[in-house]
């Protein structure tokens, strides 16, 4: 590549971050590393209205979550700095004003009452939701109907305006996109963009154009949503000088709804019980809060495991990728057109390879304030430690270590005696108050001294061992699950076993 490779991920501090927001960081960042480029993070702010307070802040932790720090932010700074466009707010007027100049742009004056009778009195079956175009700007009030006169005295005044790019009538616009490969389209199905608005600040479409040329952006990566504007952000290139050093494009295919109709929104999580956003978001003007993955409890490398083959793979069959395969392997040729069913079982199943396979002590770290949360207290790490890796083959979410391991630390607080109960005879009762006899008198926590006494006792008493499993294991755990029993057993001491056994035996006798 001939010039150094420069990426951005450029999101409005709007809300929550969406898992389609963060596949977009995910593939700028994967680009950039493997081409020993620079990530960075500018924020798209010039949209005052639907400016949230903290969402910044949200930004940058999920981010740092997800351990794909930038570069070159509104946190570390950097040469290009500021990376807030609202703190760019001056630099954007004198590139308005040369458009306009150079014939590329004008000045409109209509009032929003104008513009909404607009909609109205040119609205035909032909064209029911009539836009300010090649067509109508003729018939409106601003600088290419008005004398120049005419437009003096209102800027002199101070009249309200906007600066709309004058398109082209009839011209075909083509561009290569890094993943469609070549796009065209016709100037006359797109409207005249605003792109500077009434209180100074810049569109999107003209400070996108701007900043990316200021900060030297070698790629810009974004949602295929954003296509239909290609036509206004390469012409503003051409119209600017700047057609040269214009960054190569790729448009992301869109996460589809699990059964694969329509982009995956919040409302599609909240409907089917899965998050979309990477971790939770309160939004402080509604209060309206949104569960994210992070708190659902993935592991950070999971979650972008599973967003990175969500469009993209590399040519194999394998779905298991750490961070530093992802950067050798990614390439954009290899991310697909076509949008990505999420599938929810899919991303728990990658979250459980993740939790088999990671370091027990790292697990503990992210494990012990779901316990604190359950009212678990952790006295001994290393034994935590242990207990993980006894039973994270059987967890999915980190939430499940508390069913799957809370047993191991206190007695479980509601036992299954249902599913005892209905088999349950005086000879089954005899058989567990000998078995606490015999455990308090061997005094042993050895695995095989605790199941070669339970063996001895059913033998004993003429019972089969398979019956007896069950009940002991609800006894021990609370339900139907966990290790082997003597295991747990063994783990938690032979003193606890015989107190859970007997607790149960009290509520089965009552």
């Amino acid at each position: 590549m001939n010039k150094r490779v420069r990426v951005r991920f450029a999101p409005s501090p709007t809300g929550g971050l969406h898992l389609g927001g963060v596949r977009t960081v995910l593939f700028n960042y994967l680009f950039a590393k493997k081409n020993g480029g620079d990530f960075i993070l500018r924020i798209e702010d010039t949209d005052q209205s639907r400016f949230v307070p903290g969402a910044e802040d949200y930004i940058l932790q999920t981010l740092n979550w997800c351990g794909l720090t930038p570069d070159e932010s509104p946190a570390v700074g950097g040469p290009y700095a500021p990376y807030r466009q609202s703190e760019r707010k001056e630099s954007y007027k004198q590139y308005a004003t040369a458009l306009i100049d150079a014939g590329h742009a004008y000045y409109a004056f209509d009032t929003p009452a104008e513009i909404e009778a607009m909609r109205t009195n040119f609205k035909t079956p032909e064209n029911p939701s009539p836009q300010y175009n090649q067509a109508i700007r003729t018939k409106m009030r601003n600088s290419l109907t008005l004398s120049a006169s005419e437009v003096e005295a209102l800027l002199h005044e101070g009249t309200p305006y906007v600066v709309r790019i004058k398109m082209p009538d009839n011209e075909e616009v083509t561009f290569t996109d890094m993943i469609r490969g070549e796009v065209s389209f016709n100037t006359s199905q797109v409207d005249d963009k605003v792109l500077l608005k009434a209180d100074g600040m810049p569109t999107y479409h003209l400070a996108v154009v701007v900043d990316d040329y200021l900060m030297k952006i070698s790629h810009a990566f974004r949602g295929e949503e954003w296509l239909p504007s290609a036509p206004v952000h390469l012409l503003l290139w051409k119209y600017l000088g700047w057609i040269n050093d214009m960054p190569q494009w790729a448009h992301l295919p869109l996460i589809l709804k699990p059964d694969g109709h329509g982009k995956l929104s919040k409302r599609d999580g909240d409907r089917l019980g899965f998050p979309v956003f990477a971790m939770d978001w309160t939004d402080p003007k509604t209060n309206e809060k949104n569960t994210g993955f992070k708190e659902h409890g993935f592991l950070p490398a999971a979650f972008v495991n599973l967003l990175a083959v969500l469009g993209w793979n590399d040519g194999t069959d394998q779905e298991i990728f750490t961070m530093t395969e992802l950067i050798q392997k990614f390439s954009m040729e290899r991310v697909h057109k076509g949008g990505a069913k999420f599938d929810y079982e899919k991303a728990k199943w990658f979250n459980a390879e993740w939790i088999k396979n990671a370091d027990n002590a790292y697990l503990a770290g992210l494990v012990e304030p779901y316990f604190n949360e359950a009212g678990i207290e952790v006295k001994n790490p290393a034994y935590l430690q242990k207990i993980i890796g006894i039973t994270k083959e059987r967890c999915i979410l980190l939430p499940d270590f508390i069913t799957q391991a809370g047993f191991y630390f206190v007695a479980p607080k509601q036992i299954d005696t249902a599913s005892i109960a209905s088999k349950w005879d005086d000879n089954k009762k005899n058989f567990f108050e000998a078995l606490c006899t015999a455990f308090e008198n061997s005094n042993s926590n050895d695995h095989t001294v605790l199941e070669n006494t339970f063996k001895e006792l059913t033998a004993a008493h003429q019972l089969k061992p398979g019956e007896l499993m069950l009940p002991m294991r609800i006894m021990l755990v609370g339900g139907k699950f966990g290790p082997g029993v003597f295991e747990i057993a063994a783990t938690i001491g032979v003193a606890d076993t015989v107190t859970r056994i007997k607790h149960a035996l009290q509520l089965l006798n009552a």
